[in-house]
């Protein structure tokens, strides 16, 4: 078994990336909004800064009261969508539940919406045009594009239909013409369906969802979920060790898919940035 390594491919991205933005006449700006006290989201805005400082772009970061008002961050959005010297914008989700996602999202200027979740880049992705690919269904056809798995001809599974991954990532894989299989929980008889995948990506968070039993022989497996099993410890869907045993790809999580999200959030600042100086 092949373990994918989403770590070293993310440094060779961020490599890449920072030498490509080296080379434009202003540095990308990239904005991340962070509202209330969310231990997991914190952690990854912390790491979003990070990997800005290392691909040499401008950032900025709003840590939001948890009692902000949808008015005031949608005011905020519009203020960013109207400035020079930000090319994208990323509301960190989930949001508190008193506010709604869905305008948040939809009040992002398209060209600055890096996390490629606005109804007019989920839109372009569904009909073939240029957009901004989600992050993370994105990174995973980078994975397998860098252990040169071709899809084309190959039956795919996904596991989880979010508008985040589960369907983004089905349309990545039907468009490298994957014959495609969306599962979710009202999916009689999971564990058949997964065995005749050759690619088998699971994204519902489910702690010892994906037995061996569930896997072809020789498939290609891509575990998304972030999830801390009873110990605490991080895990995702899929377990590990008896799918090791059937598997000749397998993702590990952490330093799996996680990364590589990250790593597409930079590729599509640059893109982003690129565009606003007419230089894409």
């Amino acid at each position: 078994m092949t373990r994918m390594d989403g770590k070293a491919l993310s440094e060779k991205v961020k490599a890449r990336v920072r030498a490509d933005a080296a080379r434009l006449p202003r540095r990308p700006g990239l904005a991340v909004v962070l509202v209330g006290n969310d231990p997991a989201s914190r952690v990854y805005v912390t790491s979003k800064r990070k990997d800005c400082e290392e691909c040499g772009f401008y950032s900025e970061e709003y840590a939001l009261l948890e009692e902000t008002s949808q008015e005031q961050l949608l005011e905020l959005v519009e203020t960013l969508n109207r400035r020079e010297d930000i090319d994208g914008i990323l509301v960190q989700l989930p949001l508190p539940k008193h506010l709604n996602e869905q305008a948040v999202i939809e009040a992002i200027d398209p060209a600055k919406d890096v996390d490629g979740f606005h109804p007019v880049n989920a839109g372009n992705l569904l009909i073939g045009r240029e957009g901004f690919l989600p992050c993370t269904p994105a990174g995973v056809m980078e994975m397998l594009e860098e252990y040169h798995i071709d899809p084309a001809g190959k039956r795919a599974v996904v596991i989880g239909r979010s508008n985040i991954v589960g369907k983004p990532m089905a349309l990545l894989l039907l468009r490298r013409d994957a014959t495609v299989t969306v599962c979710h929980s009202k999916t009689p008889d999971l564990a058949e369906v997964c065995r005749q995948a050759d690619i088998l990506v699971s994204a519902v968070g489910q702690v010892g969802l994906v037995t061996g039993d569930m896997v072809k022989e020789g498939a290609a497996v891509v575990d998304v979920a972030m999830n801390r099993n009873r110990e605490g410890k991080l895990c995702g869907d899929v377990d590990f060790a008896a799918v090791a045993e059937k598997s000749a790809f397998l993702t590990p999580v952490p330093g799996g898919v996680g990364p590589m999200t990250r790593a597409v959030l930079m590729e599509n600042t640059l893109l982003a940035a690129k565009r606003r100086q007419n230089l894409a």
